[in-house]
């Protein structure tokens, strides 16, 4: 590997470790030439499939773009990093294992609402509102009637205790 600082041709590996996930490996390298350090990640590189958006075009996955809507729908909501690239990882694992050329926006789609419905309730709501294109409050409504009925098989405190919350505070004020 060359060395980013002087572009010598050849750098030593001081130090090798495996990250948590078993995903990458972290290297801290030396220069020979310059004794500069740095650290690189080698990860496994896999074919991922082309992204066929709606209106017919096709490109390139990128999962910075994912990342983005995940950042997106989950602005302010209380969600670590480390959720979130696990989120992010699980759906480049299902795209991996689709073991398709090509795959269209929409199934892409539905593996980011199935990730975020597992996250936050809330940030599954604002990408669905965008993914599926909500023209008004009855599109919300439905949505959230849909996930509290679901909610309630499972028997689970609140879906949405923060709705709740201003609810029961507003029936308070009348």
């Amino acid at each position: 590997m060359h060395c980013p600082f002087c572009q010598h041709a050849d750098t030593r590996v001081i130090d090798s470790r495996v990250s948590d996930d078993g995903a990458t490996i972290r290297r801290r390298r030396g220069c020979e030439a310059c004794g500069e350090r740095f650290s690189t990640l080698e990860t496994i590189e896999l074919k991922l499939p082309v992204i066929v958006k709606s209106d017919g075009r096709r490109e390139a996955f990128d999962a910075r773009k994912l990342r983005v809507g995940f950042d997106r729908a989950l602005q302010k909501r209380p969600v670590s990093e480390e959720q979130i690239e696990a989120a992010v990882r699980a759906v480049v694992h299902q795209l991996r294992m689709a073991a398709e050329r090509e795959i269209h926006t929409r199934r892409v789609g539905e593996f980011v609402m199935a990730e975020l419905r597992k996250l936050d309730h809330v940030g599954y709501v604002r990408f669905a509102s965008v993914y599926r294109s909500f023209e008004d409050v009855a599109d919300f409504r439905e949505e959230l009637d849909r996930l509290e009925r679901e909610h309630e098989t499972s028997g689970s405190d609140s879906l949405f205790p923060e709705l709740d919350a201003i609810a029961g505070k507003a029936r308070k004020d009348k």
